[in-house]
């Protein structure tokens, strides 16, 4: 039987499936054959997957070269100083490692989400009798009943079914409940989604009944597959973690190299004694480090995720904060990110005389659930009064109706089919009262839907008699109708070709249209008859759609004002997703091209990354061509942000740079595969996401560009003392001063930066640039070589005022300390001067320039850090050189800035 689980049972005639699998519609399997199947295919359970162990996940935590330099620093600490300060180096190394361990932690939790998504009950018949046992105990052959509110606890095929609805949403993206049946002749070549005699493990009954026989278990389900999918999808390296690396490498064998040319002048030009030599390479080397950056990044990140949850949007791992920033093409789904996820009736047709021929003249303000609205005809309010035949279309959707709306923490929802639930709110919307409508009209039978008639009628007690009103598909009640009703409520002719029309123009709006009838009946009817539902009146039309958020149109214009590609990826229908996408600007014509997911299962992998970059709508996609959607943006070089919400989105959520999942309607599997989610729901909360992922990377380069001048210049400091053989300018200990007072209490000053007016007008960066393009390297150069000169030369000019060493020395780090701080607001902006964005915008820089400057003063003048550090007090006539250096370099940098921004 193993041969049998990959079968398209889709397609095979229900008696041939019962056969193949050996079972019995009326008894099903017997103890015996279920327990010696379930030795054979196991249990009916996802089977966890090999990990690696938490300690080999740990380790590789610090398989990076920046966490290298960061350990090195921290043994030459130890060494040079004391124990307790190489341990506080290495304590940010053990934080960084910490933070990177928890967050993939969390993120293998997808593959048990999914474990858990399958855990539930069933009802099997086993030996001709009824029983409920664990969803596990499941094996191919068992027949399980199914009824409205249960989960579906493996993949079946359905054999018998009385008005079955499920809600596939969470593995096809189906935006409402999908009628199944148990038809033999589906071809074999069919996305899931139009599987209408299958029933997927994992989804849930929303209403009638049904009996499937069980045709795969565990990781042979279709969310088994997806299971699969995800475990084999790539967690790609973010544009941050790629360049970080990049440098951090660079970095390493540049400090290795300088350190190695400062020993061997030292040693093999001026024959200093070796230990003389490697301390001056330590201190080199120790100079060029940047200690504090790795800190500074994660800090950035850090109070970027807080930023960002400011704004609904909930990072799960830090690196995306930055990656949002890099962002050059987001995949959206539809249902509840772009749109409301509320049905919500848009128009309808009463009296075709009032609508000039057929056309769907009204419309409904309002949006979702929330019955505040009214109806209108050209933006203008109209009565009830006005249109009887209307009247009767909403009292029709009203009473043939079992569903209800709910009032839940000032949020309307909906209390079963959301289709129906729609009706009820356009009929509120129209001043009708429900609960008095249902009084003075009880219900006294019904015709349920059924999938064959595609109608529901019920029939209900009025003054003058019973009443049966109809509603289902166009075609369904129009060809039982003899008749309509005009505005006045009088019986008209019935103009087909005009009801057609109105039909075609609501479905080119992406509408689902249902349309609605009534046929008197004498006042003793107690029962309605299939045949009753013959001879009636049309009443009318109504539309509905799952609405586009309100904001969700400017939130689109902005990120293609910024140069981000939007697409939708979507489970849904092709005319759906086209007329969403051009309701809010995503494509700029209601006939613009939409590729389905039959159409892209024949492209070749070429066709199908070139099909992904000129496409903007997919529709009825099935999990594996979302993930190859993701796959073939990224092999053109984009940075791809995907949406979703569903167990079938988890593969491509995982796949892409930037997974985003929804917090409200998101299944726990998404959230766990998805690097942010958005606690709204809402689109425009990943373009507030973007944007403020573009001012963290602003700021993390603002602050690299302003930490790196510093261990350079030091750096150079070092090479240009032993090259030309004087004592060195700065000392080891002093050199470690610099470095984790300038980062610690400066760097993080700059993540604070509020973001420029520009950020989202300028294009997505390069994801393959540098993180310091030649620009900014250049910059670091030129200030670097400034603080070189203006160190050194203050040194030098010290020592040739015949100054104590130590005097000397103090007068050099406090030049690159000062220049540092005027550097500082050389960073504010890369581009523009801190007039042009505001002298006051960042009051922490101003904060911490202060700390700085006490820092400064006590390392100077204190005699406990006199003795520590082996400085000595200066004049004031040493600080006014020291602040005209520091000014000549702000203005040397400012003058740069200008330069290049006339030359643009």
């Amino acid at each position: 039987m193993q041969t049998l689980l990959g079968k398209h049972w889709h397609h095979l005639p229900a008696a041939e499936v019962v056969r193949l699998l050996d079972s019995n519609v009326e008894r099903g399997l017997d103890r015996f054959e279920a327990e010696r199947r379930s030795k054979h295919f196991g249990s009916n359970r996802l089977t966890p997957r090999q990990r690696k162990s938490a300690l080999m996940r740990f380790l590789a935590q610090f398989n990076n070269p920046l966490l290298y330099i960061l350990i090195a620093a921290a043994l030459v600490t130890a060494v040079l100083k004391s124990v307790v300060d190489g341990a506080v180096i290495f304590g940010v190394v053990l934080i960084n490692a910490l933070i990177g361990y928890l967050q993939e932690a969390r993120a293998e939790r997808a593959i048990e989400a999914l474990t858990q998504a399958m855990s539930t009950e069933a009802i099997v018949l086993r030996a001709g009798e009824q029983r409920r046992i664990p969803a596990e105990e499941l094996v191919p052959g068992d027949m399980v009943l199914l009824a409205a509110g249960d989960k579906i606890p493996a993949d079946l095929r359905l054999l018998r079914v009385r008005d079955l609805q499920l809600a596939e949403a969470a593995l096809t993206g189906e935006s409402v409940p999908v009628l199944k049946h148990h038809e033999d002749d589906l071809p074999e070549e069919l996305m899931l989604a139009e599987r209408r005699n299958m029933a997927y493990a994992a989804t849930f009954v929303t209403a009638g009944q049904g009996l499937g026989v069980v045709v795969a278990t565990g990781d042979n389900t279709e969310i088994g597959r997806i299971s699969r999918l995800i475990s084999e999808a790539s967690s790609l390296e973010t544009p941050l973690t790629r360049n970080i690396a990049a440098f951090s490498k660079l970095l390493l064998y540049a400090i290795l190299a300088l350190a190695a040319l400062t020993f061997l002048i030292s040693v093999g030009l001026y024959r200093h004694p070796p230990v003389e030599a490697m301390l001056a390479a330590i201190t080199l080397a120790v100079g060029a480090i940047p200690e504090g950056l790795p800190a500074a990044l994660t800090i950035t990140l850090a109070i970027g995720v807080a930023r960002m949850a400011r704004r609904q949007a909930i990072i799960r791992k830090l690196p995306a904060v930055e990656s949002l920033g890099s962002v050059t093409v987001i995949c959206s789904d539809k249902t509840g990110t772009l749109t409301q996820n509320q049905m919500t009736v848009q128009q309808a047709l009463g009296a075709l005389e009032r609508c000039g021929g057929g056309r769907a003249c009204y419309t409904f303000s309002g949006l979702g659930y929330d019955p505040q609205g009214k109806v209108q005809v050209q933006d203008q309010a109209v009565s009830l009064a006005d249109d009887a035949a209307l009247r009767e279309v909403l009292t029709a959707g009203a009473l043939c109706n079992d569903a209800g709306l709910v009032l839940e923490d000032g949020r309307w929802n909906a209390n079963g089919d959301p289709t129906e639930a729609a009706l009820l709110v356009s009929a509120r919307k129209a001043g009708l009262d429900l609960a008095a409508l249902a009084a003075a009209h009880p219900r006294v039978d019904v015709i349920p839907f059924d999938s064959q008639n595609q109608y529901m009628g019920t029939l209900h007690t009025f003054p003058e008699g019973q009443r049966l009103y109809v509603k289902g598909g166009v075609e369904a009640v129009l060809q039982r109708c003899v008749q309509a009703m005009d505005a006045a409520g009088q019986p008209a002719p019935l103009d087909a070709d005009a009801i057609h029309t109105a039909v075609d123009e609501m479905a080119a709006r992406g509408l689902r249209v249902l349309a609605f009838a009534r046929r008197d009946l004498p006042a003793e009817q107690t029962q309605v008859r299939e045949g009753d539902a013959q001879g009636l009146t049309f009443l009318g039309l109504q539309g509905m759609m799952d609405p586009p958020r309100l904001e969700t149109a400017e939130a689109v214009r902005k990120c293609q004002q910024a140069g981000i590609r939007v697409k939708m990826i979507t489970g849904d229908h092709a005319l759906t997703a086209r007329a969403i996408a051009h309701q809010i600007g995503m494509i700029p014509s209601p006939q613009a091209e939409v590729l389905t997911g039959e159409q892209l299962a024949r492209l070749s992998d070429e066709e199908l990354i070139e099909a992904a970059v000129r496409t903007d709508v997919f529709a009825r996609v099935s999990p594996e061509q979302k993930l190859r959607l993701v796959e073939a943006l990224q092999a053109r070089g984009n940075v791809v942000a995907m949406t979703g919400d569903g167990v079938n989105d988890a593969p491509a959520l995982k796949q892409a740079d930037i997974g985003v999942a929804m917090g409200i309607t998101g299944t726990e599997v998404a959230k766990e595969a998805a690097e942010m989610v958005l606690t709204d729901d809402n689109f425009a909360t990943i373009q507030a996401a973007v944007e403020e992922g573009r001012g963290i990377f602003d700021n993390l380069t603002k602050i690299i560009a302003w930490v790196l001048p510093t261990n350079l210049g030091l750096g150079l400091i070092i090479l240009l003392a032993t090259f030309l053989n004087v004592p060195l300018p700065v000392l080891p200990i002093q050199v470690l001063w610099i470095n984790m007072t300038i980062g610690g209490v400066l760097g993080l000053v700059l993540a604070l930066e509020p973001k420029e007016p520009d950020i989202l007008l300028r294009k997505p960066r390069d994801p393959r640039a540098s993180i310091l393009n030649p620009v900014l390297l250049g910059r670091v150069v030129i200030v670097g070589l400034l603080v070189m000169a203006g160190a050194f030369g203050l040194y030098e000019w010290q020592i040739l005022r015949e100054a104590p060493l130590a005097e000397a020395r103090t007068v050099a780090i406090n030049a690159v300390a000062w220049i540092m701080i005027f550097y500082l607001f050389n960073c504010r902006s890369l581009t523009q001067s801190m007039f042009a964005i505001g002298v006051f915008s960042n009051r922490w820089v101003w904060i911490g320039v202060g700390a700085m400057v006490v820092l400064q003063a006590a390392f100077t003048y204190l005699p406990v850090m006199n003795h520590l550090f082996d400085t000595a007090p200066i004049s004031a006539l040493a600080w006014a050189e020291i602040l005209a250096v520091s000014l000549l370099a702000y203005g040397g940098v400012e003058l740069e800035k200008a330069l290049r921004r006339r030359g643009r």
